[in-house]
């Protein structure tokens, strides 16, 4: 217990996202995966980042605001009230800091600054190892 908030709200813990972790496994596209499970932020931060990758940053900074306000829906379904950790050692958590980095990448990439600090904020708020760990995938 030492070094912990005791006050500070518990950590929010995302359910596994199975049909797109199969998805994926299968080798089904981006595309398929997401018309499939448009609810995820997973799948939408992977279509993200295949866009960013092959240079299309305008539907890469798309992609990401959809993956943002899916990942949001769920954080809220999940008990989340706006603030508090969102670990990335919780694996179902990582579509959800993946959304949120891509859109705070996209955002870089069209010069939207006070969305990327807004966005660095809410990682750090989230985890602290987010950032990092997400660019060394």
């Amino acid at each position: 217990m030492i070094g912990q908030n005791l006050l500070g709200p518990e950590p929010t813990l995302l359910a596994e996202d199975t049909a797109v972790q199969t998805a994926l496994a299968a080798g089904d596209s981006l595309e398929a995966i997401v018309r499939a499970h448009p609810e995820s932020p997973l799948a939408w931060a992977l279509l993200a980042d295949e866009a960013s990758a092959a240079g299309r940053e305008i539907e890469a900074y798309a992609f990401a605001r959809v993956g943002y306000h899916r990942g949001l829906d769920s954080l809220r379904k999940a008990g989340w009230r706006g603030a508090g950790p969102v670990p990335w050692s919780h694996e179902p958590n990582r579509g959800v800091l993946r959304a949120l980095y891509a859109l705070r990448r996209g955002a870089a990439a069209i010069g939207e600054t006070g969305e990327v600090d807004r966005l660095t904020e809410f990682l750090h708020g989230a985890d602290p190892e987010a950032i990092a760990a997400i660019e060394a995938l």
